[in-house]
């Protein structure tokens, strides 16, 4: 039988590293043989025993570039798996998994987590990343739209799974006012989660007199200019940027009403835990993964990318009137086996299966 090389240079503390744990635990009761390649030393991670962990004997590289990360584990590749009786599972940094599959001649199955509108509207970009599709043995894309998307513009064909969805463990409800409006976001601070467009809308908010309090998840380099938007809009006392959070989802069970505002995503898992809780969603539309969650609107409301006027728009409607944003988070939970977690990690295993 074939080893199984997971290949995630850099793990962090997103959707991809939850649904790596989930996967790779059920995977290791199905593979004899499963190996993790990562440039991050960290005695925390939610791996089954039988899973061998190959990374630094140190922690000097886990805040490390990612391409500096990439060669590490290129180089242990080279040095530990010698014999091309290997599968390569992608799940980060697919160039240089390629490179190492070509190297090796191990097989190659790739999974995209992140749409390829970050990318398709570059002739250049769009021209390499077809190539590294291309030599994978396999794609595995995480939403139907994304595997639309994928054939339209890239002719690559894909296997589209769902995430396996996080269990999330509920914490006792707080009590609500209807007087102040508790929102919260999740995610990196970065250009992709846009949180600006939040901002912006809550400023209109302001001036309109409705009371709201705004919790920011997340940490990442567009911190600084989001504390500059919320001091020089006199935000301070409004929104808060809480930075990153161990076991985020927690403060779902304090809001009152979740707001994503990214401009391209996967299948955003986060979209997922707020429906676990009955927490009502308003989401930008952005490909691939929000509209199929919420169902073109059923399960929830959708705007505009970067259309903080709309947003405005929505979210003070939802606080003068809630009925109907709260009747689809309730209907959400109905549709959550389609996330099911034993059902898609089998379709996983059933794939590499054929490699193994």
């Amino acid at each position: 039988m074939k080893s199984l090389i997971i290949f995630i240079p850099s793990i962090e503390s997103g959707g991809v590293e939850k649904n790596l744990f989930i996967l790779s635990n059920y995977l290791s009761n199905k593979i004899k043989k499963i190996y993790l390649v990562t440039a991050n030393n960290n005695h925390n991670f939610k791996l089954n025993k039988k899973i061998q962990i190959i990374c630094p004997k140190t922690n000097f590289w886990n805040n490390k570039s990612r391409l500096v990360k990439n060669f590490i584990c290129f180089f242990f590749i080279l040095n530990f798996f010698k014999n091309n009786n290997n599968v390569l599972f992608s799940f980060q940094s697919n160039l240089f998994a390629a490179i190492i599959s070509k190297i090796c001649n191990f097989k190659l199955l790739i999974r995209l987590n992140t749409s390829p509108n970050k990318y398709i509207h570059n002739c250049y970009k769009r021209f390499i990343f077809r190539i590294i599709y291309k030599s994978a043995n396999e794609i595995i894309v995480n939403s139907k739209k994304f595997k639309e998307l994928l054939k339209k513009n890239l002719d690559i064909k894909a296997n589209f799974i769902y995430n396996p969805m996080p269990k999330i463990s509920k914490t006792k409800k707080t009590k609500k006012t209807k007087k102040i409006l508790k929102i919260l976001n999740i995610g990196r601070l970065t250009d992709q989660k846009d949180q600006m467009t939040i901002l912006k809308s809550m400023s209109l908010l302001k001036r309109d007199n409705i009371l709201f309090k705004t919790n920011i998840i997340g940490s990442g380099n567009k911190q600084q200019e989001l504390k500059n938007y919320i001091k020089n809009e006199n935000l301070k006392n409004e929104i808060k940027l809480l930075g990153y959070k161990k076991d985020a989802y927690r403060y779902m069970n304090y809001a009152d009403l979740f707001i994503l505002s990214s401009k391209y995503e996967g299948l955003p898992n986060v979209l997922m835990e707020a429906q676990q809780l009955n927490l009502p969603i308003i989401s930008t539309n952005c490909p691939s993964g929000p509209s199929e969650i919420l169902m073109n609107g059923k399960l929830g409301n959708l705007y505009p990318i970067g259309n903080y006027k709309r947003l405005y728009k929505e979210v003070k409607n939802f606080y003068f009137k809630r009925k109907n944003l709260i009747k689809k988070s309730k209907l959400a939970k109905k549709y959550l086996k389609r996330f099911d977690t034993k059902n898609n990690c089998e379709k996983y295993f059933q794939l590499i299966n054929k490699y193994i």
